[in-house]
């Protein structure tokens, strides 16, 4: 997938659990854990606004976009 999350970096640099970010925004630890290993296919804008909020930074700290990432990741597949 092109859009990679970095949600892992953010957390890292706040020196900041998983578990603390989930209480915080109010998902579950395990909803968390699948937003950093960017195996979700989507987020909520509102959870992404309480994500940017606890952690003091913008949507686009969290996301990345890689052009061509998708085409690698088939390649890799086959």
């Amino acid at each position: 997938m092109p859009i990679i999350v970095n949600l892992d970096v953010m957390l890292a640099r706040r020196k900041m659990r998983s578990r603390e970010l989930a209480e915080r925004i109010g998902i579950t630890e395990q909803n968390v854990s699948l937003l950093k290993s960017g195996k979700v296919r989507g987020v909520r804008f509102d959870t992404l606004a309480r994500i940017c909020e606890s952690l003091g930074c913008q949507p686009g700290d969290i996301l990345e976009y890689v052009p061509g990432k998708e085409e690698a990741d088939e390649e890799a597949a086959d």
